[in-house]
């Protein structure tokens, strides 16, 4: 039976400090590079230059020694090749009839071995020179050869100190980068250790701890974007908290006032009604009047599951739509406030809107009806239902009255904005609410339909 391994290589990323040190090390190695190349083919340029000039140097000197004697005496007078012996970069020769070689310059080597470049680098900068040749006739006509040939080992040993004088520094220039770049990435590190604790106290909730300024620019910046990220974030829990507490006690207010209700009126009138079906049985009950009574308390029970149900859930709502809803929802109000004038604009298709998206604007505006009564004193509000299509499809609500206005930064923090707020973020809208002392409030909210 053959057993097959799938081998899973996990990929560990790499770090900032990793991946910089890396880019620099590859850049350092192609400089090196590209210097190098840049660096041979200099030296082989001016190698080439030098040799070239020393040659025709060396042809100078022999055409004016042979001007000015245009016949040597004897080939062992030598004198006028006294200047080639500091010739430089040259092997200069001078052959006689009978084929002897008479040495003036060059085969001189380095005293020390350890001088001499390496093998590699005489090959790569090295040029192949041909020989010159110059002829010299005797005044018993013997036919003298002057043999010059390039000789650049002391010039490319030189080329070679500068090379290794170059790379060294740059070998020094990219230590020093190094112990700088650490240096700045062992500070930055630590600025970043410091952020990153401080959003794993964030990810696990405590906004309590703010992050120390720092001396670098960019990452005080970013402290202080977080700190102000800690300081709305537990702003926002509070309000949250404060906001969750008001709706659990306003939850159990309504249950407290729907259990007062059904134990006042229903279980009162159900109790009524009981004791009136007891006396029909009796022979002398006065049927007629049992029955109106029983017809009028049943009346009256039905307008409080009536009151109950619209209190928690409007039902017009469900069967004739939003716009009827409002209109009713501004009827009543007219009707238990007669100074003020409650205005509705809005159109027909907000009867098709979602009902999750119906039963929140609905709320909202009854919320700013339920404020408008207890803190504007206006005499009159306008509420605008209308749709959108640019930038996007929006549903666009505003609600505005004459009233006495107020001071945002108080109103901000009432339950009654939070709710509204909260009902607006949860359908991925803004709400927004200008009011000023003396000139009523607006309050404004898109809410999107896509």
């Amino acid at each position: 039976m053959l057993l097959a391994y799938e081998l899973h290589v996990v990929r560990l990323p790499m770090s900032l400090r990793q991946k910089i040190i890396a880019r620099i090390l590859i850049s350092t190695l192609c400089m090196l590079l590209l210097g190098g190349a840049l660096a041979i083919w200099q030296a082989r340029q001016s190698i080439a230059k030098e040799v070239d000039a020393s040659i025709h140097l060396a042809l100078q000197l022999v055409t004016l020694g042979v001007s000015d004697a245009p016949v040597f005496q004897e080939a062992d007078d030598l004198s006028h090749f006294s200047a080639l012996h500091q010739t430089r970069h040259l092997s200069i020769q001078l052959q006689k009839p009978n084929g002897q070689l008479i040495q003036f310059a060059g085969d001189k080597l380095p005293s020390n071995p350890k001088e001499l470049p390496p093998l590699w680098f005489i090959h790569l900068v090295q040029s192949d020179f041909p020989i010159v040749k110059h002829e010299i006739k005797t005044k018993k006509g013997d036919l003298l050869t002057l043999l010059i040939q390039a000789q650049p080992l002391d010039e490319i040993t030189e080329a070679w100190q500068e090379s290794v004088e170059f790379f060294v520094s740059i070998l020094l220039l990219t230590i020093l980068t190094f112990v700088a770049v650490n240096m700045v990435f062992r500070k930055s590190f630590t600025c970043i250790g410091i952020i990153v604790d401080a959003l794993a106290e964030i990810e696990s909730g405590q906004y309590q701890q703010p992050i120390p300024t720092f001396a670098i620019a960019e990452f005080d910046k970013i402290a202080t974007a977080v700190n102000h990220m800690m300081l709305e974030l537990d702003n926002t829990r509070q309000e949250n908290r404060a906001l969750t507490q008001h709706t659990l006690a306003i939850q159990e207010d309504e249950r407290q006032r729907l259990s007062q209700e059904l134990h006042d009126e229903l279980g009162q009138s159900l109790t009524a009604i009981k004791v009136m079906a007891v006396t029909v049985a009796h022979p002398k009950a006065d049927i007629n009047k049992i029955s109106s009574s029983i017809t009028s308390i049943c009346n009256h029970l039905m307008n409080v599951v009536r009151s109950m149900m619209q209190q928690l859930h409007p039902l017009v709502l469900t069967e004739l739509g939003l716009k009827a809803t409002l209109e009713d929802l501004a009827h009543h109000w007219s009707e238990r406030n007669p100074e003020l004038a409650v205005i509705i604009s809005c159109h027909d298709e907000v009867d098709y809107l979602d009902k999750s998206i119906a039963i929140q604007v609905f709320r909202i505006i009854q919320e700013c009806l339920t404020n408008v009564i207890r803190h504007s004193e206006a005499q009159q509000v306008t509420i605008n239902l209308e749709f959108q299509e640019l930038p996007k499809s929006m549903l666009f609500l505003k609600v505005q009255d004459n009233g006495q206005g107020c001071n945002l930064s108080l109103i901000n923090h009432g339950f009654g904005f939070l709710g509204m707020k909260e009902r607006v973020k949860s359908l991925n809208g803004d709400i927004t609410i200008q009011s000023k002392i003396g000139e009523g409030m607006t309050l404004s909210a898109w809410i999107p339909l896509t």
